[in-house]
C-alpha cells in the first residue's frame, strides 16, 4: 500500500527539480510558493533536504545556491529572497508545516565546529542543550555520526553554517557584507526570534501534537558511552513548564523554544571556533582546527552581539532590580534575557575573540575584530535609555548600575585590553586606520567611571582566599544584628565570588592574572607612548618631504617637466600614498590617543612628554635619521627589542650598502651589459697580472704612491659604511688596490666622452690627440687631488 505514495513523491520532487533548473528564479520562487501552500506535508518531507540545499548551498562547497552573502539590495532577486525567507515568509511556513508531523532530519557533524565535533568524535558531549539526545548512529562508528534534528533546527544550522562555507562571486563585483541578504536575514531572524518588545510570535502553523520540548538533555545516553564535560544547563523552556500541565502552559514559553534555538545554533556554529592552546585549556582534548574568521564572520558576530544587548536590556525594570526569589516567578522570555549574556555568550566569545587577538593579521581589517570587541564592552550604548551619541566623550559617564557587569566581564576588559596593546606595539601607527584604531580604543576605555570599576573588580579578585571565607564566616554570624558591616557584606562576599568565578572559568584554577594597571602593562604603555611620538615625527618628516615635492612638481610643471619621485614619497609599511589629509588626521588620532591614555592610566602630562622627547627621532650631522637602537657584539651590531619596533614601524632604519666585490654588482640598467663584462674581464687580468706591483706602489711614503693609492685604492669598508650593520669579518676586510675599467661602461660616461669628442673635433682634435689630452687632464685632476684634498676620494 504504501507503494504508490512513495513512487508519486519522488515523481512530484523530480518533476520539481527539473522544471526548477529550467525557469527564471522569480518563477521558481512563485512555484515553490505555490507549492508550500498546496501541498500536504507528507509530500513535502521529500522536497525539504533539497530545497535547503539549493537556498542556502551544499555544506561541502559544491552547490553555490543562492549565494545570499554575495546578494546585495541592488540586484533584481534581491527582494524576492528576502520575502520567501522572511521570518513570516514562505520557506518558514514549509518548516512549522513538518514540525507540526514531528519530522527528523540528519545533519552530519563532520560540517559542525571543529571542537565540537572532535568532542563527540572522542565521546564528550559539549556543554550545550542543542546536542542532547539528537546522535544517531551508523554503522561505521563514531566517524560518520549524524544530529537528528527537527525541520527548525535542521533549517537554522543549514542557515547559519552557510556563513563558513567558502563561495565563489564575480571578482569584478563590489561587495560590501552588511549590505548582502544573509546579513539582513539575521539581523531579521534576531529581531523576531528575540524581540526587544513583547513575546515571541506565534508560528504560523500550529503545533497539535503535544509538547514542542523534546525530553530534557542528559549527559549520557543509555546507549552511547558518552561522558558530561562539566554542569549542563537545561533549557530554560524546559525548565518553565516541565512542572506544568500541559493546558496551562504559558503560551509564551511554547514559542520560546525558537528563540532558544536559534540563539544556540548561532552561537555554536559562529563562536565556537578556536585555536589548539585555548581548547586544550578548556576541554583537555588534543584538538587542532586552523581556522581564521574571515572579515564577513566577525561583522556577522558582532550584529549578533549587538541585538543581544538590546535583547537583554529589554527586561522590565523592576526585574532587574528584583530579589532572586522574584526571578523564579518572571515570564520564561524576561528570564531568557537575563541570563543570555553570561550563560550562553560570554565564555565562547571571550576565546573567540582572543583566538582573532593573537592570529589577525597586523593589518587594517582588525577593524572588525576591535569593533566587535567594543560593542561588547559597551552595554549601555543598547539600553533603551542610552545617551546620545554626539554627546561629548567626557559626559558619557558609565551608570553605576554597568559596574556588575563590568566585575562579571573582567577578562573581557582587561586581557583582552592586553592583547590589543601588544598587537598596536607592533603595528605602522603612521597609518591612518592603524592611528584610528588605537584611538577608538583609548576612548572608549577613558568614559568616566570604566576605569575605575575596571580596578574595583581587580581588587575584588585580588582578595586573599582567607580574607574571602573570613568574611563569609563573620557574614553568617546571627550577632552581627543590623550593623553597616552586614549589610554590605553580602554584596561584597557575592561580588568576590562572581569575579573570581568568572576569570577561574575562563582560564582555569592555576591562572597568573596580570592587572591591567600594574607595572608590567604600565610599562607597556609608555612604550606606546613612545611609539606614538615618534609616529608622529615620522608623519611630519612625510608631511614636509611630500610638501617639498608638491613644490618642485608645480615648479616643473612650467617647464612641461614632472619629477618621478613624486609617488614614492613613502613606501611600504601599507601605505600606497598618504596624502596630506591623511597625515593630519594621523597627527590628530595620535594626540587624542595620548589623552585618552593619560586619563586611563592617571599619568603626569609633563613627565610624560619629557620621556616622549627622549624618544623622538633627531637628526644627524648629515641629515639623516639616527640608526635603530642596537648593541655591538663582538659578531657586529645586534638590534634591541626597541630597534625592532623602530623598523617595524619604519621610523628608523639601516641605510644598507652593498659590501660586496664592486665589480661584481648586478648590471644597471643605465650600463652596457656587454661592456661591463668585456672590461671586467680586462680588469681582472691587469690586475692579476700587476697585482704585487700595485700593492708595492701604495705601500710607500712618497707622492707617488698618494696618487697611486688615488686611482687605485677603494675608500675602507668602515668608511663607506658607518650607517650599515657590519659583521666582524667585515670590519676586519682590507681592500686590495686595483684598477676597475666598469665606469666606462656605463651610458652616461659614454655619451660624455662622445659629446667631449664632437665639440674637440670642431678645434682640430683627432682621435689620438684626443684620447691623449683626456688621460693628461685626468693624470693632472689625480695630481691636484692628491695635493689639495683634506681626504681621499673613490675615482
Amino acid at each position: 500500500m504504501p507503494s504508490p505514495p512513495l513512487q508519486q513523491s519522488s515523481f512530484f520532487l523530480a518533476s520539481l527539480k527539473a522544471d526548477y533548473l529550467n525557469k527564471p528564479f522569480l518563477q521558481r520562487c512563485q512555484d515553490l510558493v505555490k507549492v508550500i501552500d498546496d501541498y500536504p506535508a507528507m509530500e513535502l518531507h521529500l522536497l525539504f533536504t533539497w530545497l535547503v540545499e539549493s537556498v542556502f548551498g551544499s555544506l561541502d562547497g559544491s552547490i553555490v545556491g543562492w549565494n545570499l552573502r554575495f546578494v546585495q539590495a541592488r540586484t533584481n532577486e534581491y527582494n524576492t529572497i528576502m520575502e520567501f525567507l522572511d521570518p513570516n515568509g514562505p520557506m518558514m511556513k514549509l518548516v512549522y508545516k513538518l514540525h507540526a508531523e514531528e519530522y527528523k532530519y540528519e545533519f552530519p557533524i563532520v560540517y559542525l565546529p571543529g571542537p565540537v565535533r572532535a568532542s563527540i568524535q572522542t565521546g564528550v558531549l559539549p556543554d550545550c542543550p542543542i546536542f542532547h539526545n539528537k546522535l544517531q548512529f551508523s554503522p561505521s562508528g563514531l566517524l560518520s555520526l549524524s544530529l537528528s534534528l527537527n525541520p527548525f533546527e535542521y533549517y537554522m544550522f543549514y542557515f547559519a553554517a552557510s556563513l563558513m562555507v567558502q563561495r565563489s562571486y564575480l571578482p569584478e563585483q563590489h561587495f560590501s557584507a552588511k549590505d548582502s541578504a544573509y546579513f539582513v536575514l539575521v539581523d531579521s531572524y534576531l529581531k523576531y526570534f528575540l524581540p526587544t518588545e513583547g513575546n515571541v510570535p506565534p508560528s504560523l502553523v500550529p503545533i497539535v501534537r503535544g509538547t514542542v520540548s523534546p525530553p530534557p538533555p542528559s549527559c549520557r545516553s543509555p546507549t552511547v558511552p558518552f561522558i558530561g564535560c562539566g554542569v549542563h544547563h537545561t533549557s530554560l523552556l524546559k525548565r518553565h513548564i516541565s512542572h506544568q500541565p500541559s493546558m496551562n502552559t504559558d503560551p509564551a514559553a511554547q514559542e520560546l523554544w525558537r528563540s532558544e534555538t536559534i540563539l544556540q545554533v548561532f552561537i555554536e556554529m559562529w563562536l565556537h571556533h578556536y585555536s589548539l592552546e585555548m581548547y586544550q585549556k578548556m576541554q583537555c582534548l588534543q584538538v587542532k582546527e586552523p581556522i581564521c574568521p574571515t572579515e564577513e564572520h566577525v561583522l556577522v558576530v558582532r550584529l549578533l552581539v549587538k541585538h543581544l544587548h538590546s535583547f537583554s536590556s529589554s527586561q522590565r525594570p523592576e526585574l532587574i532590580t528584583s530579589s532572586p526569589s522574584t526571578h523564579s516567578h518572571s515570564s520564561p522570555l524576561e528570564e531568557f534575557k537575563r541570563v543570555v549574556i553570561p550563560r550562553f555568550v560570554q565564555q565562547k566569545l571571550y576565546v573567540f575573540l582572543q583566538h582573532c587577538f593573537g592570529h589577525w593579521p597586523l593589518d587594517a581589517s582588525f577593524r572588525a575584530v576591535l569593533e566587535t570587541w567594543l560593542s561588547y564592552l559597551q552595554p549601555w550604548r543598547y539600553t533603551p535609555e542610552k545617551q546620545s551619541p554626539y554627546m561629548d566623550n567626557q559626559d558619557r559617564t558609565v551608570p553605576d548600575k554597568w559596574a556588575a557587569f563590568v566585575q562579571e566581564n573582567l577578562l573581557m576588559y582587561t586581557k583582552l585590553f592586553q592583547g590589543f596593546l601588544n598587537r598596536t606595539v607592533r603595528t605602522d601607527l603612521v597609518n591612518p586606520k592603524n592611528a584610528l584604531m588605537a584611538f577608538r580604543v583609548a576612548k572608549v576605555f577613558a568614559q568616566p567611571n570604566l576605569s575605575e570599576m575596571i580596578q574595583k573588580g581587580e581588587q575584588l579578585f585580588l582578595e586573599p582566599e582567607h580574607v574571602l571565607h573570613h568574611r563569609q564566616h563573620r557574614f553568617l554570624t546571627p550577632s552581627l544584628g543590623g550593623s553597616f558591616l552586614s549589610s554590605r557584606q553580602p554584596f561584597i562576599t557575592d561580588s568576590v565570588f562572581k569575579v573570581k568565578s568568572h576569570v577561574y572559568s575562563l582560564e582555569g584554577q592555576d591562572c597568573q592574572y596580570k592587572q591591567m594597571f600594574g607595572a608590567e602593562v604600565r610599562n607597556t604603555v609608555l612604550r606606546l607612548s613612545q611609539l606614538i611620538a615618534q609616529a608622529k615625527q615620522t608623519a611630519k618628516s612625510i608631511s614636509d618631504h611630500s610638501a617639498e615635492a608638491a613644490a618642485n612638481q608645480s615648479f616643473l610643471s612650467w617647464f612641461g617637466f614632472e619629477s618621478s619621485d613624486l609617488n614614492t614619497s613613502y613606501v611600504g609599511n601599507d601605505i600606497d600614498y598618504m596624502g596630506l589629509d591623511s597625515i593630519k588626521k594621523t597627527d590628530e588620532y595620535l594626540d587624542r590617543t595620548l589623552d585618552y591614555v593619560c586619563q586611563i592610566f592617571k599619568l603626569n602630562s609633563a613627565q610624560l612628554s619629557q620621556l616622549m622627547v627622549s624618544f623622538v627621532s633627531t637628526k644627524d650631522d648629515g641629515g639623516l635619521k639616527q640608526l635603530p637602537d642596537c648593541i655591538q657584539e663582538p659578531n657586529g651590531l645586534l638590534l634591541t627589542d626597541l630597534g625592532r619596533l623602530q623598523m617595524i614601524n619604519g621610523l628608523r632604519k639601516f641605510d644598507i650598502n652593498y659590501q660586496g666585490d664592486p665589480e661584481l654588482q648586478p648590471i644597471r640598467s643605465y650600463e652596457s651589459a656587454v661592456l661591463v663584462r668585456l672590461l671586467y674581464r680586462l680588469s681582472s687580468l691587469i690586475n692579476e697580472r700587476f697585482a704585487g706591483e700595485m700593492r708595492s706602489l701604495c705601500s710607500r711614503r712618497d707622492f707617488s704612491s698618494q696618487l697611486a693609492r688615488y686611482y687605485l685604492t677603494t675608500s675602507s669598508v668602515a668608511e663607506t659604511s658607518k650607517r650599515s650593520p657590519l659583521t666582524r669579518r667585515s670590519l676586519e676586510r682590507r681592500p686590495q688596490p686595483r684598477i676597475s675599467l666598469r665606469y666606462l661602461a656605463s651610458y652616461r660616461t659614454l655619451l660624455s666622452i662622445f659629446m667631449l669628442y664632437v665639440i674637440a673635433s670642431f678645434f682640430g682634435f683627432g682621435p689620438v690627440s684626443f684620447i691623449f689630452s683626456g688621460l693628461l687632464a685626468c693624470f693632472c685632476h689625480g695630481v691636484v687631488m692628491t695635493m689639495f684634498a683634506d681626504k681621499q676620494k673613490t675615482h
